[in-house]
């Protein structure tokens, strides 16, 4: 996404200085993590952040967490999907979490680790459901081609992944159907016939929100800059056009109510990763 932004913002010239993305990988974003916590104050300082900006901590993989950072702005979101092939037997979320209840061997698979966002959206649905979040068999695949590859082979039950990747892989002639999407309303551009999880009886919802960070202890007045920036930037054709594009959905926030949105995801997560036993914070 950072990528993106910057193209955009140098593109429409909305900045008052030179706006350059950096990729820093590692840790699922730990190493930058850690190299911004040491730029104090620095109204400079920016880095990209999603969901393992909750996870990583709260399993233990990182020092810093979100409250040793300055929110800036969420800027857009995505949703869990659930797909099964084309001829599979379940019609509906609850028969496919019928099945896995009754038999436990029957598995779904994701594209990341245990105690990613594939995993805690799968679990979550669960938990959300009456079962034990831990009772699903998640199994890991070294991306969302693996784990397709597998459901495709009827390795498993069903495959959790981001909806925007998969709007492409579906519709007439598709060898894969969805059953579920965990969006709080239907989604447009190609899903608008998935339900989502509330309207099959499941009181969850799952975003696979992305936002901007700043330094510990940024200035006011540059969160301020950030915040109308990057408002400006979602108005775009430049913008709109990308985002149509990769499947994103605007969902702006200021710094205030990101920051009150990170809490909450936290303790959402909390709450996931210790019915897993995965919670080491």
């Amino acid at each position: 996404m950072v990528r993106t932004m910057s193209r955009v913002i140098q593109q429409e010239e909305l900045a008052d200085e030179s706006f350059a993305a950096i990729n820093v990988p590692g840790g699922g974003g730990a190493v930058a993590w850690a190299q911004v916590a040491r730029d104090e104050g620095n109204p400079h300082k920016l880095f990209a952040t999603s969901p393992p900006m909750i996870l990583v901590p709260l399993a233990g993989a990182s020092r810093y967490d979100h409250t040793d950072f300055t929110p800036v702005a969420r800027i857009n979101t995505d949703y869990s999907i659930i797909l099964v092939a084309a001829d599979s037997e379940y019609q509906d979320l609850e028969d496919l979490l019928n099945a896995l209840k009754e038999d436990p061997s029957l598995s779904v698979g994701g594209g990341s680790a245990p105690g990613s966002m594939d995993h805690i959206s799968i679990a979550g649905l669960a938990s959300a459901a009456g079962m034990e979040a831990s009772s699903v068999n998640y199994i890991p695949f070294s991306g969302g081609g693996d784990a397709m590859t597998n459901l495709m082979g009827g390795h498993i039950e069903a495959v959790v992944g981001g909806a925007g990747e998969a709007v492409g892989q579906l519709g007439e002639g598709s060898q894969l159907r969805a059953l579920g999407v965990s969006s709080e309303e239907r989604l447009g551009a190609g899903l608008s016939e998935v339900p989502t999880y509330q309207e099959q009886g499941f009181d969850y919802t799952f975003d696979i929100w992305r936002g901007v960070m700043g330094a510990p202890d940024m200035p006011e007045e540059a969160v301020a800059y950030y915040e109308d920036l990057f408002a400006e930037m979602l108005e775009t054709d430049a913008w709109r056009e990308a985002s149509d594009q990769l499947g994103w959905i605007d969902a702006y926030q200021d710094s205030e109510e990101f920051g009150d949105f990170l809490d909450q995801q936290q303790e959402q997560f909390s709450d996931v990763l210790s019915e897993l036993g995965l919670l080491r914070q």
